[in-house]
């Protein structure tokens, strides 16, 4: 799934995919765009790239990072450049 095709690991950016106000329908309709990347071109979907952003509603609610409990809301996510190294093949060149 591509979700956030635009995304890089090396780039210093948070990718959020932000999708507004949607029908059942419409969401149901939406979801296989989502194995191509092809949901960024629908009016309800919003992609933005960011460095920090910042959580809050009205009621805490829990956060999951990577399907693990975190906390709950309100919270700070920022990106910590470089610090995860990732081991991937070299890129082919053919």
């Amino acid at each position: 799934m591509q979700i956030a095709p635009q995304a890089q690991l090396d780039d210093g950016q948070l990718d959020l995919c932000i999708i507004h106000a949607i029908g059942k329908f419409k969401l149901f309709c939406l979801f296989p765009t989502v194995y191509f990347g092809r949901h960024l071109g629908m009016q309800e979907v919003e992609y933005l790239p960011t460095c920090s952003l910042k959580i809050e509603t009205e009621k805490p609610l829990d956060v999951y990072a990577d399907g693990e409990y975190v906390c709950q809301t309100p919270i700070e996510v920022t990106v910590a450049r470089s610090a995860l190294q990732v081991v991937v093949p070299p890129s082919s060149t053919t």
